[in-house]
């Protein structure tokens, strides 16, 4: 995923070392240009990276900034400054039940919302991140502007988010 001039570089060695990959565009694998990846550089917007090929496997969102290794993009690193965030969410599908709402992070939706859970969720502005774990651990799954009717909409198997936060576009 990508705007139009932003680029993602990839390199092959930690510290932006050895043979790389430039794009700025959706590619399904670039392994045929690359053994491994150790390095990446981010000039703009927000990046979904896979794992594995054609879009399989854990997914990591990156922002803007340089991970001159690989445990660096685990997490996010960069904080969105300014901007607008909003995101609405529900106890169950389809826009039903209880609904809440929040404008900044939450490293636990259980201490701050009292459920373990999001059935369906509308992001009215901004991006944001929905992690299987508290304090932003385990699986992500990356959510633009948009309505989410159920999990499945945003990537997820189920409808356990235990933490979420907001990223550049």
């Amino acid at each position: 995923m990508s705007k139009t001039g932003n680029r993602i570089t990839f390199y092959e060695s930690k510290n932006f070392q050895g043979r790389r990959y430039e794009s700025d565009r959706d590619c399904l694998d670039f392994h045929t240009d690359l053994s491994r990846c150790n390095s990446i550089r981010v000039d703009g917007g927000a990046w979904v990276v896979y794992e594995r090929p054609n879009f399989a496997g854990n997914m990591y969102v990156l922002t803007h900034g340089e991970y001159p290794e690989y445990q660096r993009w685990m997490g996010l690193n960069d904080r969105p400054s300014g901007g607008k965030y909003h995101i609405q969410f529900y106890e169950k599908g389809d826009f039903s039940g209880q609904m809440y709402e929040s404008t900044d992070d939450c490293p636990s939706v259980m201490e701050q919302f009292h459920f373990r859970e999001i059935h369906s969720c509308k992001v009215l502005d901004g991006a944001w991140v929905f992690y299987e774990h508290p304090n932003f651990r385990g699986r992500q799954y990356f959510l633009e502007r948009g309505e989410y009717n159920k999990p499945m909409e945003w990537g997820a198997a189920s409808p356990v988010v235990q933490s979420f936060r907001r990223v550049a576009e």
